[in-house]
């Protein structure tokens, strides 16, 4: 019986599990937003969250810690120079799960798990052009 158990199998063995968790958390952190299945985005949810947490210190011990979880230099770059300075007025509940819609093929619930001071995708605005003074007719 799982009664108290809070982490999801996946159907891996926990090396495997734990190397998806990671490369999630990664991917959060480099590219701001993700798309996963529901299931994942909770559990990586809770991974990123306590990163977050732990980078919210920016000592020395907390870098290494941050690299030993993530395995990345150039995500444990980020998440120090990027991501915590952008969440630093929160409390918690930095990210955001927004559900997609069901997969086509094995009808998994999608989602799309981002940062919430993420900044919003710009907008193309139209160029603004200066008038072009009409030329004198002779």
């Amino acid at each position: 019986m799982r009664h108290k158990r809070l982490a999801k199998k996946f159907g891996r063995s926990p090396e495997h599990r734990a190397q998806l968790m990671r490369m999630l958390c990664a991917a959060l952190i480099i590219h701001d937003r993700i798309e996963t299945t529901l299931k994942k985005a909770k559990q990586a949810r809770k991974d990123a969250e306590k990163l977050v947490t732990l980078a919210r210190k920016g000592t020395l011990a907390s870098r290494r810690l941050a690299a030993a979880r993530l395995r990345s230099p150039e995500a444990v770059k980020r998440l120090f120079d990027v991501v915590v300075p952008a969440l630093a007025g929160r409390n918690g509940g930095y990210t955001r799960i927004t559900k997609l819609g069901t997969r086509r093929g094995d009808a998994t619930e999608m989602c799309v798990l981002e940062w919430v001071a993420a900044a919003p995708a710009p907008e193309a605005a139209p160029a603004e052009t200066p008038a072009a003074e009409p030329s004198p007719a002779e």
